[in-house]
């Protein structure tokens, strides 16, 4: 039975180990993912984590994570048990989830699905209707969690640099999120997208057919660009 989805970004900067003095700055948004994440935990502990890459990778239900390659050994798995030998190459919205999971919810179970970047709006909203049924199927209760940024290219010191295309853009994408607008998001374009630096569409098209209709409620918990790059915490229940 699907429950809720939460909507989180996947910065490294979420984990304090890795920002050191600069925590404090990124302190709103880690209190705001950590808000969306404990209350889907009273809900339902058994997640399916959305997000995307270049290509699609398949998640071992048992993977652990590494971010050291960003710079700090901080460890995340996706289910309880024993520690392991760690993927240095698990995808930064697997080491998100996990690492959302470890800190917040450390019962819950987590399916990570890693999509690839170049899917159609109508190939992402055809997978989300089938993970709807799958959740809906399961008589235990799912949740839901999209890992998903914004533009990244808002300001001069962006890690895309600035596009002027942007803030118009992000925009859009920051109304749609605030109000469950299913066709808003469905209507980004993909080469748009990834011109201005939005590695959110495919999990935000995926969570617009997980929708079927419009959300029953919508709660906004983060919606700001720190360095230059979108960032939404929310959460939808159907």
């Amino acid at each position: 039975m699907f429950t809720a989805a939460i909507l989180v970004p996947s910065p490294p900067l979420l984990v304090p180990e890795l920002t050191g003095a600069a925590a404090a700055e990124t302190a709103p948004l880690r209190d705001a993912v950590q808000t969306a994440a404990k209350a889907l935990s009273a809900l339902a502990i058994e997640w399916v984590a959305v997000g995307a890459a270049p290509a699609a990778v398949e998640v071992r239900p048992d993977a652990q994570g590494t971010y050291r390659g960003y710079g700090v050994d901080v460890r995340i798995a996706l289910r309880p048990g024993p520690a392991g030998d760690p993927d240095p190459d698990l995808p930064l919205a697997a080491l998100t989830a996990g690492w959302i999971r470890g800190t917040c919810a450390p019962d819950a179970v987590v399916d990570a699905r890693i999509l690839a970047a170049d899917l159609s709006p109508e190939q992402c909203a055809a997978y989300g209707a089938e993970l709807r049924t799958l959740l809906d199927r399961d008589p235990e209760p799912r949740g839901l969690v999209i890992v998903a940024d914004g533009a990244n290219t808002l300001t001069a010191k962006a890690p895309g640099a600035f596009d002027p295309r942007a803030e118009g853009v992000q925009a859009r994408i920051d109304a749609a999120l605030d109000t469950g607008d299913r066709d808003a998001l469905l209507a980004l374009e993909p080469t748009e997208c990834e011109s201005l630096g939005i590695c959110g569409r495919v999990p935000w098209q995926v969570l617009a057919g997980v929708f079927d209709a419009p959300p029953a409620s919508c709660r906004t918990l983060y919606s700001a660009a720190p360095y230059g790059v979108g960032y939404h915490v929310g959460e939808w229940r159907p």
